[in-house]
């Protein structure tokens, strides 16, 4: 039977020590892992808050920001991709684990134990620094861990910058069972399935990405003794550094204890340059994934398109809340169109602050993809009061091209400032408005 609490939201005080490690284990042991919340989804109002508050606190100490609006939206957007895959697919980390846990282990655990507890939580972060050095050190697992490095600032934005590939770069799959499931072994966690219950994992599985998101900061300098044990925002510095004294240091999660036993500690010294060693030089969140000169790479969109492309990422992330929400009452097919659309979203935004050739085309076609999806009943208005608007507006389109066909009118826009054109059906369009 499942555990009637473990679906339910999580409390303020709850929110916060999961973000922190500071669970106890009486909270969080389940005897099943559908029992086990979705810790990482239910954090979401905590990251935005935690986020918030850095900004504030680094205007208040600082006179400004910590972070820029392009590199934010593209760390935000690289985050959100990597998340639409578990909209299909459940966990492989918890799939695989539960498959060797039901054929392989060799003895079982208590689960509601906290010396299992315990256990787990240094197991889960010995394994995680393995599979992070070695995501540093093998150039195909580097290929998915290098977007979380891409970045040039460093923030809590910067802890959400991940890839979509790289859960899968760090399994092999040697063979497959005689009823067609997928064999699949995780190298680096799989032993643990041999005697650990997969719930008590894959709580801690969570725990162990959460810890490391509050340590992306450069508001909060040297916790004094902590620092000998625990990964801090000090030693997480080091480690998203391109200096030539940063470089394969401090791949710890939780603890900062295995990188001073196995030699990759490094304290922080010099001022941090954060980066890649070769830029990427996109805001595009699908280049980014997948991928010039060592400067600062900024955008050189206007700040009133900045703030355009930060209200439709806004919306799109409301949009994308929501589908999680009611992902048991949506279709397939609507499920696959919805996804396809915030794709197409995040890549006509980084498109907008690359400032591509391009870019007015995608974000015209994003415009009319809303359309139709509407149309045709696959995406609703998060506010009903507002349905009249996909009823009686064409589109609103952003474009700074010499001509653009919308619903058989030809209209002819001069290549001035950018320009935002509202269309009416069978109407003339209103005057353009410069942003």
């Amino acid at each position: 039977m499942k555990n009637p609490e473990a679906q339910q939201d999580v409390s303020v005080s709850q929110g916060v020590r999961m973000m922190f490690y500071m669970m106890k284990p009486n909270e969080t042991s389940f005897q099943t892992p559908e029992e086990v919340p979705d810790y990482v989804k239910k954090a979401t109002p905590f990251f935005i808050s935690f986020m918030l508050l850095e900004l504030v606190i680094s205007w208040v100490c600082k006179g400004k920001p910590l972070s820029r609006v392009d590199d934010v939206l593209t760390s935000l957007s690289a985050g959100i991709l990597s998340r639409l895959p578990s909209l299909f697919f459940r966990s492989i980390e918890v799939t695989s684990y539960i498959y060797i846990w039901e054929n392989y282990r060799f003895f079982s655990l208590p689960w509601d134990s906290p010396w299992t507890w315990y256990l787990t939580f240094l197991g889960v972060d010995f394994a995680y620094y393995w599979f992070h050095r070695m995501a540093h050190e093998v150039n195909i697992i580097w290929a998915g861990h290098q977007v979380h490095h891409s970045s040039e600032d460093y923030n809590l934005s910067t802890a959400l910058r991940q890839s979509v590939l790289q859960i899968y770069t760090s399994w092999i799959e040697p063979s497959a069972s005689h009823m067609g499931v997928p064999h699949m072994c995780q190298i680096f966690y799989s032993p643990m399935a041999l005697f650990i219950p997969p719930s008590v994992y894959a709580v801690h599985l969570q725990f162990n990405l959460l810890y490391q998101f509050w340590i992306h900061t450069e508001i909060i300098n040297n916790l004094g003794p902590l620092e000998l044990i625990l990964n801090t925002p000090s030693h997480h510095r080091v480690h998203h550094g391109k200096n030539r004294y940063c470089i394969d240091k401090n791949y710890g999660g939780t603890l900062i204890i295995w990188d001073r036993i196995f030699g990759t500690f490094e304290a922080e010294k010099e001022r941090v340059i954060y980066g890649l060693t070769h830029p990427i030089n996109t805001f595009d969140p699908l280049r980014v994934q997948v991928t010039g000169k060592e400067v600062l790479f900024s955008s050189s969109a206007s700040q009133l398109l900045k703030i355009y492309t930060v209200v439709q990422f806004a919306v799109m992330l409301a949009f994308y809340e929501e589908t999680f929400s009611n992902t048991a009452a949506l279709s397939q097919v609507t499920l696959l169109l919805r996804v396809l659309f915030i794709i197409l979203t995040l890549t006509s935004i980084g498109f907008l602050l690359d400032q591509r050739p391009k870019a007015a085309i995608m974000e015209t076609l994003r415009c009319l993809v809303i359309l139709m999806l509407y149309r045709f009943g696959h995406i609703k208005p998060l506010v009903p009061a507002l349905s009249f608007v996909f009823e009686n507006y064409t589109a609103i389109i952003y474009t700074d091209t010499e001509k653009l066909n919308c619903y058989g009118m030809r209209v002819n826009l001069q290549h001035e400032d950018s320009r935002v054109w509202i269309f009416i059906p069978n109407s003339r369009p209103h005057v353009p408005t410069h942003i």
